[in-house]
């Protein structure tokens, strides 16, 4: 049994944000952070109030994270990014709302009484017995996660404790966020007004000029505190007080989208029924005869879970090697009625890495090219173009005709492109192809509707794969920022070409836009191309189907990523002055972490993932860096090692932590704590022990993953969301088992009787697993009785 917990984040766009430039616009991007921890960071719009991003992610949470914040910045490239505001939303507020938040937040001042961050060790208890005066007695033994207050990416904290009256201080530890003051504190405590007295322990940057910087604070109740007698452990400090914001409401507004999914998933034996019976409802002993539990779901299911349930059976089926047959079925309803369930699938599954490979070069050569763009006459602007001073200025026609032979050249690149890449087309996108070219062929076998088979598997390709991708590169992974307004027209102009090749018909697109025509012999060219790499793909071989079967179903099994990093391996004590850092090829793949000084090298270096203990970040302040990761590893000598490794920005950062730590997911021997400095001039720099065999001062942060389109499939969490959905139309599927049963009436055949047997051991497997569940969280709910009964006594 484990539990998980899955935040889906879709970061819309935002409305009426202040001015922060002298041009009278900003340039506003987005950090994401969960609990102080940064996580994500959308694109930078550029000259915007109203800036329009659209980013997904879903991140694997642990348990206990308790805020998910989102900060809007203004980016600058002379000073420091300013802040304009912020929208905090606690883990209550989404669990209260299971189908998930959506709406505008209006963005709050940032306070920084309210910015704090991190956790104190304290160990508290009350001394004394019978006539001698008791006392209560306060130990103060460590931080960790400080907020970073000073210029020198640290703080100097101290602790202020309060009780009845007085006060007493702790000393400083200079430059550092996981300070240790092994300090106490002693009171005479106050029996007369034990009900209300409250014991405040708060946590303090010291500065010499200015006034000291608040960092966050803990209360204790006194009176339950006597209850217990001692109570010791780390506690997370919290704000000093929730202001009323004088600018509430004037800094604009963030549309958000965000579900959290909590799920206990259960032992695979519990799911086995389940996934039993969908196999044999797509399985080929039916022989052509309805399948029941697929279209059932296609018709319970609303329009906004559709995509998620598709992509949940996509990869329940994949794992199962029955992809083929899924196909088959989602195709014959696709073609009997107007199902949407169809096509929802290839592109998260396995066509990322294809569409990758297919597109990159012609988006990167897009992107630094920068050229304008532009065939519609009533778009074109002149001063964008103009030459002025070296020869004449370009007139609306020179454009256009310079245009039209850029847009060709890059259709042509990309066409030629398409057809090299049926080497390398992965198997299923394939499989996809075959079964539908298949099954329109026979719907439509007529010879005027010859082209109808091309249409479906171009409309696919075309409209729902490629176009998508080349209009928004961003969303797709092929880019790390959004295009600039030059390059998003390039783009789109291109896309609609693309389109119109997938709707193979030069003349429809002509009449809508008679600017287009310039471009009618490329597209009619590209139609004739597209229609050559169709049929070389279609044509896969009936015998080789088992192979292509099994090759299908391990496709997504195994988790690779690489690309150029900058590195530094230190065995020695003390770290270099200079920079340590080089540059190094990076292949991470399901058994080592390797590199190289370059991509095909013979020459490497690699750590094998079972001896990785962890994999965290590193304080911006040691390197100069805040995009620095650490990778500390056991050596068969029993001696630890550590490879930092520079990435370029906060999302390759987080991608690659991600990555390793899914990767590294069943190590047995992984750390509780490390250090987040480096050990450097005999002492560690985050929290000043010398020692460098000294345990760690913060905890590490395995449970914090991002979701991507390269992870491995996991069977018994797919069968669980598909759990949860078909509960959740489960008086849906009830009626519609009803209404068979009155079809039947006393005249039925064995596939009716079929139908309702199933849909009756549906029902059954159903109630089992909600039994399974409720026992479990009953256990659950027993430990904790348990645990507090132990604690009472």
């Amino acid at each position: 049994m484990a539990k998980r917990s899955t935040l889906f984040i879709r970061i819309v766009e935002g409305k009426n944000l202040p001015i922060k430039d002298i041009t009278g616009s900003s340039d506003p991007y987005c950090i994401v952070k969960i609990d102080n921890e940064a996580i994500i960071r959308t694109a930078t719009i550029w000259k915007t109030l109203s800036p329009f991003w659209g980013e997904e992610y879903t991140v694997h949470l642990p348990p206990y994270f308790r805020t998910v914040s989102f900060y809007v910045l203004d980016e600058d490239s002379l000073s420091r990014d300013d802040v304009i505001g912020k929208v905090s939303i606690s883990k209550e507020l989404l669990t209260a709302k299971p189908q998930g938040v959506d709406g505008w937040m209006n963005l709050t001042e940032i306070d920084p009484d309210e910015e704090v961050q991190g956790e104190i060790h304290l160990q508290i208890s009350v001394l004394g017995d019978g006539d001698i005066p008791r006392k209560l007695c306060c130990q103060v033994l460590e931080a960790r996660d400080l907020a970073k207050k000073d210029r020198n990416g640290a703080s100097d904290p101290f602790v202020r404790v309060r009780y009845n009256g007085k006060t007493y201080e702790s000393a400083v530890v200079k430059k550092s966020c996981y300070p240790r003051w092994n300090e106490s504190f002693e009171f005479e405590l106050d029996e007369t007004h034990s009900d209300t007295g409250l014991l405040s322990v708060e946590v303090w940057d010291w500065d010499l000029v200015s006034r000291n910087d608040f960092l966050g604070k803990v209360l204790f109740n006194i009176n339950k505190l006597q209850s217990a007698q001692q109570e010791e452990g780390w506690f997370r400090l919290g704000p000093d007080k929730s202001k009323h914001s004088e600018y509430e409401g004037t800094l604009g507004s963030l549309r958000l989208q965000l579900r959290l999914r909590d799920e206990v998933v259960l032992p695979s034996s519990h799911y086995k029924p389940l996934t039993e019976l969908l196999s044999q409802s797509v399985g080929s002993q039916l022989n052509g005869n309805w399948p029941d539990f697929i279209m059932l779901i296609d018709e319970t299911t609303t329009a906004e879970s559709r995509q998620e349930v598709a992509n949940n059976l996509v990869k329940l089926f994949l794992g199962q090697g029955l992809v083929k047959e899924f196909l088959d079925v989602l195709f014959k309803l696709e073609l009997e009625k107007t199902s949407t369930f169809v096509f929802i699938l290839s592109r998260q599954v396995a066509g990322m890495q294809y569409l990758h490979r297919l597109l990159g070069p012609i988006i990167n050569r897009i992107f630094e090219e920068k050229k304008y763009v532009e065939l519609d006459p009533s778009k074109v602007e002149l001063k964008e173009a103009g030459c002025a001073g070296l020869h004449r200025q370009q007139t609306e026609s020179d454009i256009i005709q310079q245009s039209s032979s850029l847009l060709q050249s890059y259709l042509s690149e990309l066409l030629t492109s398409i057809l090299q890449s049926a080497s390398y087309c992965p198997l299923l996108i394939c499989q996809v192809f075959h079964q539908l070219y298949l099954r329109v062929q026979e719907r439509f076998p007529d010879p005027e509707y010859r082209k109808v088979k091309f249409i479906a598997v171009t409309s696919f390709l075309c409209l729902r794969f490629i176009s998508p991708a080349i209009m928004s590169p961003k969303l797709f992974h092929l880019r790390e920022k959004h295009a600039d307004a030059r390059t998003s027209r390039t783009l789109l102009l291109l896309a609609k070409a693309v389109q119109t090749i997938g709707n193979m018909d030069t003349l429809a697109c002509c009449s809508k836009e008679p600017w287009m025509v310039c471009l009618q012999p490329a597209i009619q060219q590209g139609i004739t191309q597209l229609k050559d790499f169709i049929t070389k793909l279609v044509n896969c071989h009936e015998s080789e189907d088992l192979e292509l079967q099994t090759r299908m179903s391990l496709q997504c099994g195994t988790m690779e990523k690489e690309g150029f990093l900058f590195l530094h391996r230190t065995k020695d004590k003390c770290m270099p002055m200079t920079s340590p850092f080089k540059k190094y090829y990076v292949t991470l793949n399901k058994d080592t972490l390797s590199y190289s000084r370059t991509q095909h090298s013979k020459k490497s270096s690699s750590i094998s993932l079972p001896k990785i203990r962890a994999v965290e970040k590193v304080e911006e302040k040691c390197f100069g860096s805040a995009n620095v990761m650490q990778i500390i590893s056991s050596e068969d000598s029993g001696l630890q090692e550590t490879l930092y490794l520079d990435c370029k920005s906060v999302n390759e950062l987080n991608h690659w932590l991600s990555a390793l730590r899914k990767a590294c997911s069943h190590n047995t021997n992984t750390m509780s704590c490390y250090h987040p400095g480096i050990y450097k001039a005999d002492r560690w720099s985050c929290c000043h022990q010398k020692e460098k065999s000294d345990p760690g001062c913060d905890k590490t942060r395995h449970g914090v993953t991002l979701q991507e389109w390269y992870d491995p499939l996991d069977p018994d969490l797919e069968a669980q969301l598909i759990y949860q959905h078909l509960r959740s139309v489960q008086h849906a599927m009830r009626d519609k088992y009803y209404k068979l049963r009155e079809q039947q009436g006393d005249c039925f055949d064995l596939t009716d009787k079929k139908k309702v047997d199933g849909l009756s051991k549906l029902f059954t497997i159903l109630q089992d697993l909600h039994d399974a569940h409720a026992a479990v969280e009953e256990e659950e709910r027993s430990k904790n009785k348990n645990v507090f009964l132990e604690l009472q006594t």
